[in-house]
């Protein structure tokens, strides 16, 4: 494994990239990454850095982030089977037909959403900044995609606007339940909840705080609390408990494992970055890639990421 980690360092110093990592890979991805965080964060990174390769470990509409606002980078994503479920839930034509349903209405698409979804929609959103872009449109009506959980979080900030959904969720998140937090708040009743607006409204109402997977970790890590218990994937949990030994966190339910997340090895690592492509890289229409980065930069404009 040392030998591994080293061979991917000697890689990256060689060919001068940056390796990115999302929160919910495994703590070994984590600790050789450049720089750790949520999604979006992590394409204005690399739109940010010196270096033209960046390897992305996350999942594919991650990397496609990343293209979008770099588009002349080489962007690699190490296992190109890494998917999300979310993302594959809503299409262009979902989008479109809701469109015609709601003339009158602005399109605000979650960025867990692939690259030709983003391109038929008006703004996009991350879970972090979700309630102020809302807030910030210039419409009295919002199509939200896809994750139904987090535009119904969303609208409780935001009531004097009408919000439409269509049926998409995070599979890891959903399947929490209200029963088990409660057993799991009966258990440690000294432990602060903390969650993802992507739980179902009822689990978002029985925390103590919830908010995005960046949020979550600056909540843990800069309370005077020391007992935790963590709704979100399990990647969270591990960075909290190597970092910070000295406190206690206990996963709401040991199966929040995000399988696609998990998919990305310090091989798929080592071999993107000594072929430099080999089917790794993310490549995109120039067509799309205009359409589709108008609603990342309309949501930077708004000036709340």
């Amino acid at each position: 494994m040392d030998d591994l980690k080293k061979q991917i360092n000697d890689q990256k110093r060689q060919k001068n990239a940056l390796i990115l990592s999302h929160y919910y890979q495994g703590l070994d991805i984590q600790l050789i990454a450049d720089h750790v965080g949520d999604s979006f964060e992590l394409s204005k990174r690399a739109k940010n850095a010196n270096e033209e390769l960046v390897v992305f470990c996350g999942v594919k509409f991650m990397a496609e982030s990343a293209k979008l606002l770099s588009p002349h980078k080489t962007v690699l994503l190490p296992n190109p089977q890494a998917g999300c479920p979310m993302a594959d839930m809503v299409n262009p034509e979902t989008v479109k037909r809701l469109k015609k349903q709601h003339p009158n209405a602005a399109v605000m698409c979650y960025v867990n959403s692939s690259a030709e979804t983003k391109a038929e929609c008006d703004v996009c959103c991350t879970s972090s900044n979700a309630v102020a872009i809302a807030k910030k449109i210039d419409a009295d009506e919002i199509i939200f995609v896809p994750d139904k959980n987090l535009g119904a979080y969303v609208a409780g900030f935001v009531p004097e606007k009408k919000f439409v959904f269509m049926e998409g969720w995070c599979p890891i998140h959903k399947n929490i339940t209200k029963e088990q937090a409660l057993a799991k708040k009966k258990e440690f009743p000294k432990a602060k909840l903390a969650v993802h607006p992507e739980c179902e409204p009822e689990v978002a109402a029985l925390a103590d705080f919830a908010g995005s997977t960046s949020q979550i970790l600056e909540y843990c890590e800069n309370s005077g609390h020391g007992e935790f218990i963590i709704g979100t994937e399990r990647g969270v949990a591990e960075r909290l408990k190597f970092y910070q030994p000295h406190k206690k966190y206990h996963m709401l339910n040991p199966g929040l494992v995000c399988a696609d997340m998990k998919k990305t090895s310090l091989g798929d690592v080592y071999e993107c970055l000594a072929s430099e492509s080999g089917g790794h890289g993310v490549d995109l229409p120039e067509d799309m890639i205009q359409r589709a980065n108008l609603p990342l930069e309309r949501m930077l404009e708004l000036g709340q990421c």
